[in-house]
């Protein structure tokens, strides 16, 4: 595997399991010095002492409003890579079932966060003139059958952000690219309370099963997006569900 990453700075959250955990093992692998957010230190642990490369745990709420800003700090040093993986479901809650601690969580971890971490990375990036964000938006950033109210509606404002920040910034050399996974085998196990999406979504989940992706599968197409190989590339939502989204 080439070091596409070698003397890069990065920031991956969500990175003690799933999408996260693949795409920090995988900037490790190839050079990136890596700093792997997530709430949950004891997978942090794992994922640290399984890597080849250098990772560097970073425990903690990425909701917590100082914390994108404690993050660069501690690191000292331009950022080249930030990757916005983490992310939480929202029960499948349609708009007429959805509770406020459901919307607040929810856009919490899949909007707020991902915004002050960029807001957080950006100056360095000003100051060196490159840089790339990639951010996870899901099936869900694409369109409205896949998931609840909330989840939908915070993949979708993540879709904007990346689509503004990359049209905004691309004159000063930083790239802001967003990748939406299909269904794939990760961590994330949502349990389904709503009544009203019981009624539309059953047949469309089964039938997106039969094709799970693997974590491996999202962190290629993720460290792509970041890589120097995708110089021209900015602005884009890659969509890497096997097709899914074109049916």
């Amino acid at each position: 595997m080439t070091a596409r990453f070698e003397n890069r700075v990065a920031i991956v959250t969500g990175a003690a399991s799933g999408i996260g955990r693949a795409t920090a093992l995988r900037l490790a692998h190839e050079g990136a010095r890596v700093f792997a957010v997530d709430l949950y230190a004891d997978g942090l642990k794992e994922l640290v002492a399984s890597a080849k490369g250098e990772i560097i745990a970073l425990p903690g709420d990425i909701t917590d409003p100082i914390m994108p800003t404690e993050i660069v700090e501690r690191i000292g040093a331009p950022v080249d890579v930030l990757a916005n993986v983490a992310g939480v479901m929202d029960s499948f809650l349609a708009a007429g079932e959805a509770d406020d601690e459901t919307w607040e969580r929810t856009m919490a971890v899949n909007l707020t966060a991902p915004f002050r971490l960029m807001r957080a990375v950006l100056p360095g990036m000003l100051a060196t003139g490159s840089g790339a964000i990639v951010n996870v938006v899901s099936e869900a950033g694409l369109k409205g059958g896949c998931a609840g109210a909330a989840y939908t509606a915070s993949k979708h404002g993540l879709v904007g952000l990346t689509k503004n920040t990359a049209f905004l910034y691309a004159p000063k050399g930083i790239r802001v690219n967003a990748v939406a996974p299909g269904p794939t085998m990760t961590g994330m196990r949502p349990d389904f309370r709503s009544v009203i999406a019981a009624e539309r979504l059953p047949a469309l989940i089964k039938a997106s099963i039969s094709g799970l992706a693997q974590p491996e599968d999202m962190a290629a197409a993720i460290t792509w997006l970041a890589s120097p190989e995708a110089v021209n590339v900015n602005g884009i939502v890659l969509a890497s569900d096997n097709g899914w989204s074109a049916a």
